[in-house]
């Protein structure tokens, strides 16, 4: 019996285009146990979304899985057919997309789309799905449910479009719930609020759930966990403490010195990480962030180091944290 409800291991997964091969993911591990937050955290292309999506089987054409395991809830994603895959969707696992705008159909109200999800995984009638879906605006703080109901999607704002999408990501009660940066859109109050409802409704309802996100705002006060991606591969994980006040690897660290701090009363100035995201359909041989990386040392280019256990849920793959190989020598430089 696997002790996570997620449970993805030494994933490699490919976009075959006309170009080459677009090594997205390769040999990404990530598990997620029961009630938990994990946040996915990396700059745009690491390989946030693309993890997320395959655990669903949403993997879009020309991109192909090419190694590894994915476990969910008991279920061996890789060996399910796409019928099967459609029976999980929305019932035990389901996914909150980036823009409610473009994921809402605008010609249907709100009311015939959150109905449609009650009616395609549930045995309720028609008056049943219609009090349920009134229950799920309420559930997600929504006025005058009735007629919201009635309304369609460009007649709602943007806050609450999104509480529409939580709400029928909602509609089956999943087990897990996939926000795939749910609140890029949103103002920054709105985007508050959004994060305390996901909050409390993970509270309520006990499920566990995924948050992609490159805002390292959203996951400190959300996570339980954090996964930092670069480049297709998880670099970093640990909790959300050992993460923010532990960080071990350069591009976490880059990560944390480019976020303003206004408790910082020495103004210091933001540092960016330089240079630019790596070449996928050209990867290079050792550590994807050594071309950026202001510690790299010559090893970091030819050869991708292995992960150094730092506590239980901590550890990082970074050759500066191999201490046997590179004890006492003056090149390797510490924060």
């Amino acid at each position: 019996m696997n002790e996570y409800l997620v449970d993805i291991r030494n994933e490699r997964l490919s976009f075959f285009t006309p170009a080459g091969e677009v090594k997205a993911l390769n040999d990404v591990s990530l598990h997620v146990r029961e009630g938990e937050v994990l946040g996915v955290v990396g700059e745009s292309g690491s390989g946030k979304s693309v993890t997320s999506y395959s655990l669903m089987g949403l993997t879009a054409h020309p991109g192909r899985l090419i190694g590894g395991d994915l476990y969910f809830n008991g279920h061996h994603i890789n060996k399910m057919t796409e019928r099967e895959l459609r029976e999980i969707r929305g019932n035990e696992v389901s996914i909150i997309f980036q823009d409610p705008m473009t994921s809402l159909n605008p010609v249907y109200t709100i009311g015939n789309q959150i109905r449609e999800v009650i009616l395609l995984h549930t045995k309720k009638t028609k008056k049943e799905a219609n009090e349920r879906a009134r229950e799920l605006l309420q559930l997600v703080g929504i006025n005058e449910p009735e007629k919201r109901l009635k309304q369609y999607p460009h007649e709602l704002s943007g806050g609450m479009r999104q509480r529409v999408m939580i709400a029928i990501a909602l509609a089956c009660e999943p087990k897990l719930l996939i926000a795939d940066e749910p609140t890029t859109a949103l103002d920054v109050t709105i985007q508050a609020q959004i994060i305390e409802l996901m909050i409390n409704l993970k509270e309520k309802m006990g499920m566990s759930i995924i948050l992609i996100t490159h805002d390292l705002g959203v996951v400190a006060g959300m996570c339980d966990r954090i996964a930092v991606m670069y480049a297709g591969k998880v670099i970093e994980s640990g909790t959300a403490d050992e993460i923010f006040y532990q960080p071990s690897h350069e591009y976490t660290k880059g990560l944390l010195q480019s976020v303003p701090n206004i408790n910082d009363r020495e103004h210091k100035q933001l540092v960016p990480i330089e240079g630019l995201p790596v070449d996928m359909l050209n990867p290079p041989a050792g550590c994807p962030f050594a071309p950026r990386c202001r510690s790299c040392m010559k090893i970091c280019l030819s050869t991708m180091p292995a992960y150094t256990k730092l506590s239980e849920e901590h550890y990082s793959a970074c050759w500066l944290l191999d201490k046997a190989k590179f004890e006492g020598q003056s090149e390797v430089q510490h924060d």
